[in-house]
């Protein structure tokens, strides 16, 4: 993948964080997609440059950050609250400085939580793309990550793999029956919290990347019309 085109130092509260804006090599959609990487991900690790570069040949500018603990070269995830003013100065600084005409808040895992958070809390924006939505922890469905997700009016697209061990099928589509017509479920066959598939699926980690682009693709066309 080339250079981003702009790498931006974005002050949140007393401290700093890093972000990448990499902007469509395709038609531009005039949509940019504000991408948080999961709590033991980064901005540039292979599964935000994956979708990056899947969503750019689609037209879709992203811009990928880092929270404060990585930032500043931390492992441990700062708080909830934390994450979400994150979110308001990365936001503010795409919308000062990229205008966008369709701004898109969202992430993997522990990142697209936190935007489905700050969107619930008020945060502007006109939809949500969260991949590998936590649900729950790992063996413990009674833990729901769920409370806040009614109060989301945005348009959602939620896409997990079918064995992914933070989202249980069965809970995940109980708890959409009880969201409203806004969210939009895709569902990536055989593949796990991390978009991987073993090798008798007859797929590839790259495929699946290629079917959630193709997914987020025809859904931002659909809400468009």
């Amino acid at each position: 993948m080339s250079a981003p085109a702009a790498s931006w130092r974005i002050g949140v509260a007393d401290s700093e964080t890093t972000a990448a804006w990499d902007p469509p090599a395709a038609a531009d959609r005039g949509a940019v997609f504000v991408c948080a990487p999961g709590a033991g991900g980064h901005m540039n690790d292979r599964s935000i440059m994956a979708i990056s570069s899947a969503l750019r040949d689609r037209g879709i500018g992203v811009v990928r950050f880092n929270f404060l603990y990585r930032a500043r070269g931390g492992s441990r995830p700062d708080p909830m609250p934390t994450l979400v003013e994150c979110w308001r100065a990365v936001a503010a600084r795409v919308r000062r400085e990229l205008a966008p005409a369709q701004l898109i808040l969202g992430g993997r895992s522990m990142g697209g939580r936190a935007a489905s958070v700050a969107a619930a809390e008020g945060l502007p924006c006109d939809r949500l793309l969260l991949l590998a939505y936590p649900l729950h922890p790992p063996g413990h469905p009674e833990k729901l990550r769920a409370a806040h997700l009614s109060a989301i009016a945005q348009p959602v697209l939620c896409i997990n793999g079918t064995r992914d061990t933070f989202c249980d099928r069965p809970l995940m589509e109980r708890t959409l029956a009880t969201l409203g017509a806004n969210w939009r479920m895709h569902w990536l066959a055989d593949a796990d919290h991390g978009f991987h598939v073993l090798k008798r699926s007859g797929r590839s980690d790259a495929d699946v990347v290629t079917e959630a682009a193709d997914a987020a693709a025809a859904w931002l066309c659909e809400v468009e019309e």
